[in-house]
């Protein structure tokens, strides 16, 4: 899979203050990118240089084998974190001028716009301001202005804010169906749920610097520690525990069920073989219950971000 961005080692500095230093990473074409990191950290400003709000004073950036241009903005839908929609103007009204913006005729926006409006179900809002509206249905507006000039790259800044949990799956499913028509999507979001469900890949931001990257899947096996979370039904529990703990890492294990059981979180050598320790297991209880630790993104997040402060 070839690259649609590629940031080369872009810095940016406000005055003595470093927002960017030295990061690069690649977006693949066709995938939906986490670009993560806590506040601060220099996603916004990143963002804004790809959007060519503001320009890097080291390093490029390339959009679809191009070095980035002012032509390119019509390749690029950018859903910002603070909204920008005129709160006194019209829904319709409003869309279609910001469409029109993007290079469109304005019978092609009306036709898209009907067509996205009655997709979301928000017909009915065409004739009202956008001061008349919640949070989560202007949102619904500014998603539709987003994407309707289909662009190469996509970029959404926690585009489910405001939403409910029924809207936020409404808008997920339409990321996922717009990646899959061969849009790219850059995807930054708190809500680190939201990238185990979505993304593809990610990068990790702090302190202005990339300190972790890759494919989601290869960056969850990186972190791995070959643990079990093990759930025994025994007749003594405690003579269970301590027999388990001579011969392996053993520690208290917080899952909910519905009976007394004996819970643990076991650590394998990187010789020994889960089929070996189920296998053990079943000669000493019942076994009910037996998952691999799997980090989420969310400790991963945490850990990266420890670990570099």
């Amino acid at each position: 899979m070839s690259n649609l961005l590629e940031v080369n080692n872009v810095s940016k500095n406000f005055g003595s203050f470093t927002a960017l230093n030295n990061v690069s990473l690649t977006v693949p074409k066709g995938s939906i990118f986490g670009l993560l990191g806590p506040n601060g950290a220099g996603k916004t400003t990143l963002i804004r240089i790809i959007n060519q709000i503001t320009m890097p004073d080291t390093g490029t950036v390339i959009l679809d084998g191009e070095s980035l241009k002012e032509n390119h903005i019509k390749d690029i839908g950018y859903l910002p974190e603070e909204r920008g929609l005129y709160k006194s103007m019209k829904v319709g009204e409003q869309a279609l001028y910001l469409a029109q913006l993007k290079g469109l005729s304005k019978a092609e926006a009306k036709k898209r716009l009907n067509y996205w409006f009655d997709r979301l179900e928000i017909g009915d809002w065409w004739n009202k301001k956008i001061q008349e509206l919640s949070k989560g249905m202007a949102q619904k507006v500014q998603f539709v202005v987003t994407v309707l000039h289909n662009p190469k790259l996509l970029i959404f800044d926690e585009p489910f804010s405001g939403f409910d949990p029924i809207n936020a799956n409404l808008i997920k499913d339409e990321i996922l169906h717009l990646r899959e028509n061969g849009a790219t999507v850059i995807f930054s979001t708190h809500r680190m749920e939201s990238v185990e469900e979505l993304c593809d890949d990610i990068a990790l931001i702090n302190k202005s610097n990339k300190i972790l990257d890759g494919k989601l899947t290869e960056v969850k096996r990186k972190f791995k520690s070959n643990t079990f979370e093990v759930g025994l039904r025994t007749l003594n529990n405690e003579v269970l525990e301590k027999e388990l703990a001579e011969k392996f890492t053993v520690n208290p294990a917080y899952f909910k069920t519905l009976d007394n059981e004996l819970k643990l979180n076991i650590k394998l050598s990187e010789t020994e073989k889960p089929n070996e320790l189920l296998n053990f297991l079943t000669t000493k209880a019942e076994v009910s219950h037996f998952v691999e630790l799997i980090p989420s993104v969310n400790d991963i997040f945490i850990q990266t971000v420890k670990n570099n402060n």
